[in-house]
């Protein structure tokens, strides 16, 4: 069947659809919706990704959304420039991060000189790592997250120990392990 398109195709002078020209629509499509409309739901983003005329499936948006840099925030979806631009200023919601904050984490583990982990309950580390570089913190050279664990990168050890001290502070001086 493949064979089949291909031949016809070529015969017909015609750009075979590339997987990642699709996937790129589907990602820029994506983009689009959320920084115009709100989306709670990733079955939400299939349904209008479809009115578009786009190819999508629950799957290939949940990689979608990884591969963008898209968090789910309380409101929704939201794009990582929109993430990044809120004001990590102490606001209501960022009192509500902080108690979100103390009810998420498990664990703060170092890992050498620069590599702090935080072990998160289970689906919450990409909510706590967006929490995490919104605070504007210094120490903070990058997060990544999984589903329950965040790599927090800082430059020294000495900034590490700063940054383990402010999540204590955060946290109600939780224990933290050292590696």
């Amino acid at each position: 069947m493949i064979l089949c398109a291909s031949i016809f195709f070529y015969a017909h002078n015609i750009d075979m659809p590339v997987r990642s020209d699709i996937g790129r629509k589907r990602q820029e499509a994506i983009l689009e919706i959320i920084r115009t409309e709100p989306v709670a739901r990733q079955t939400q983003l299939v349904e209008r990704l479809r009115s578009r005329g786009i190819e999508a499936t629950q799957s290939s948006v949940s990689r979608d959304l990884k591969a963008l840099g898209v968090t789910k925030l309380d409101d929704g979806y939201a794009s990582p420039e929109t993430a990044q631009a809120a004001s990590p200023s102490p606001t209501p919601s960022h009192q509500r991060e902080l108690t979100l904050l103390g009810e998420f984490v498990r664990e703060i583990d170092t890992a050498g000189d620069n590599l702090t982990i935080v072990k998160t309950a289970v689906g919450a580390a990409q909510r706590v790592a967006v929490y995490l570089d919104r605070t504007g913190w210094s120490e903070i050279v990058g997060t990544l997250s999984g589903d329950d664990s965040i790599f927090v990168a800082t430059r020294n050890a000495t900034e590490q120990r700063r940054l383990v001290a402010k999540l204590r502070e955060q946290l109600d001086n939780r224990t933290v392990r050292r590696a």
